[in-house]
């Protein structure tokens, strides 16, 4: 079946004998010894987190995914598995919250190597004896690189580590990373895959149920970093639409791009669907759509970028993305003093209104 197929029918499991058309929501935290699907307790399982692991597992081609309450917790449970000591290899513009995961809550217990994942020679450099892990994010966010998926997976198979690769921005409707080499998906499913701003979770998808998979089930299971089932129910239903929301936001974010990419005002634009973009021949080879997240340098420093932002009407100055409504926010001032982020870059979740009425406020704002 094809993905619209499968989205609206793979996560659609009814235990109900009364055959709902949707599925129902399962609250109870405990379940009675002996039950044909063999669930026990909701920490460890639940029917409506079954049905969304097997849903974004199908979607991104794995073997089996795991639902968490965010994406950080995703992220960190792959960093969890590791055996202390474990060297891995970052992208320097990593987003924030699992950077600061690796060098905070795993300080002296991993060590880390930031550099930049579009260069294959400095990834090269990086790889270290005890490398186990090379984490790859592309479309980086807020700086928009693209990583060559199937050249990292070929270092890290010669290095015999895992491949992780976060794939938030581009989604599995524009990207399968399990099948350009990566072991283990990951995404902050608050963003795309929720699509409305109003739902937490994560997941992690692998491309097959080994060793390193059960450790990451296992600090799911124990750790009990998991979504709750009305969540999993929310992110099941809104995956339905996720096919279709993809198609308009990556249509306008073009759109927003080769406006800013005219106009006087602004410095740079970052959108890899442009063919400026360093990365665009890599991105055309690996994404069938280039997403729906622009990022942009106004002429001028921070407070310039500051007041555009103050000007809009359309987009929301808030942090996060994804949603059906346009945010906006100057990236630096959110991820802090080490931020290798330009101080007078936007960064832009292109939303779902009309395009019209987005560049109309837009160019206002821009003056």
């Amino acid at each position: 079946m094809k993905f619209e197929t499968l989205a609206i029918h793979k996560g659609n499991l009814i235990t109900d004998k009364n055959k709902p058309v949707v599925q129902p929501i399962t609250l109870s935290t405990t379940f009675e010894h002996g039950n044909e699907g063999g669930v026990l307790y909701t920490r460890a399982n639940n029917p409506n987190r079954m049905a969304l692991e097997e849903l974004i597992s199908v979607l991104e081609k794995g073997e089996d995914a795991a639902a968490f309450s965010s994406g950080n917790a995703a992220g960190t449970a792959v960093f969890q598995a590791l055996e202390p000591g474990s060297h891995i290899v970052a992208p320097d513009d990593m987003y924030h919250g699992l950077h600061n995961s690796m060098t905070i809550l795993f300080k002296g217990i991993h060590e880390v190597s930031f550099v930049d994942m579009s260069d294959l020679e400095k990834v090269k450099s990086a790889i270290r004896p005890n490398t186990r892990l090379i984490w790859v994010e592309t479309p980086s966010n807020p700086l928009l690189k693209v990583t060559d998926i199937r050249a990292i997976s070929a270092l890290a198979k010669a290095q015999q580590a895992i491949l992780v690769c976060d794939n938030t921005f581009a989604t599995p409707v524009f990207q399968n990373p399990i099948l350009l080499g990566a072991d283990i998906v990951m995404h902050s499913s608050t963003k795309y895959f929720g699509g409305h701003s109003d739902i937490l979770g994560g997941a992690l998808v692998t491309k097959k149920r080994d060793a390193f998979w059960e450790k990451v089930r296992t600090v799911q299971k124990v750790g009990g970093a998991v979504p709750a089932p009305l969540d999993c129910y929310l992110l099941t239903r809104s995956i339905r639409t996720l096919a279709y929301r993809m198609k308009g936001h990556a249509e306008h974010a073009m759109i927003l791009a080769e406006f800013l990419l005219s106009h006087p005002r602004v410095e740079r634009v970052y959108y890899p669907g442009l063919k400026s973009h360093p990365g665009h021949q890599i991105a055309a080879g690996q994404m069938s759509g280039f997403g729906g997240i622009v990022s942009f340098t106004v002429k001028g420093d921070a407070s310039t970028a500051e007041k555009v932002v103050s000007k809009l009407h359309l987009f929301a100055n808030a942090t996060s993305l994804g949603g059906v409504e346009s945010l906006i926010e100057r990236r630096a001032a959110v991820e802090g003093p080490d931020t290798k982020t330009p101080q007078n870059l936007l960064r832009v979740s292109v939303g779902l209104e009309h395009t019209d009425d987005l560049l109309k406020d837009m160019n206002q704002a821009l003056g």
